[in-house]
């Protein structure tokens, strides 16, 4: 076994020119009020590594300088690594009006949050895509007034004393569980 070099890496991955002819995750994040522009950074990073379809970045959340002007927080620049050119994202501050048009446009609306019904993260099937997975602000979660808009909500379990994971390490396990999910075609239902 060889560590491979960062060339031998890069060989194996898509630029940015060509990003428009790879089949991308049917999935839209809404990030809601996230506090943490490490968190946000952090979310890019995994955002582009899962290849989803758009990120929303709304209510307070920090948001990456937009088309180089000063008018967004560079700390989220520092942890993205550049993924913030490679995932398509957006600024819109109210996240229900995303959430409502994506509703319209048929995409299964999912908030990634422990509610009286949720599914575990990976009884999740491929007719539940296309979906958008709504994650909340670190301390708080996902708001009462999003998880009324939603089709269903899952939670990943916990074992120990704390009764959630950092923000940006939950969406990974869940993004990567669902692109594992609609790469293998699992149908659960």
């Amino acid at each position: 076994m060889k560590k491979l070099s960062h060339d031998e890496i890069s060989k194996k991955r898509s630029s940015l020119d060509k990003l428009h002819t790879v089949n991308k995750l049917p999935v839209y994040v809404v990030l809601n009020s996230i506090r943490s522009s490490y968190n946000v950074g952090s979310i890019f990073r995994t955002s582009d590594g899962a290849m989803i379809e758009k990120l929303y970045l709304c209510g307070y959340t920090p948001h990456p300088p937009v088309n180089n002007t000063s008018s967004g927080n560079k700390d989220v620049l520092k942890t993205a690594l550049g993924s913030t050119q490679s995932v398509k994202w957006e600024y819109v501050k109210d996240p229900r009006e995303v959430i409502t048009e994506l509703k319209s446009n048929g995409v299964k609306i999912c908030a990634l949050e422990l509610t009286d019904n949720s599914r575990q993260y990976y009884d999740i099937s491929k007719s539940d895509f296309p979906m958008c997975l709504i994650v909340g602000n670190e301390i708080t979660g996902v708001s009462q007034d999003l998880i009324d808009l939603c089709d269903f909500s899952i939670e990943i379990p916990q074992y120990g004393i704390k009764q959630s994971l950092n923000v940006a390490v939950a969406y990974g396990i869940a993004v990567f569980e669902l692109r594992q999910i609609f790469d293998l075609g699992k149908d659960i239902h």
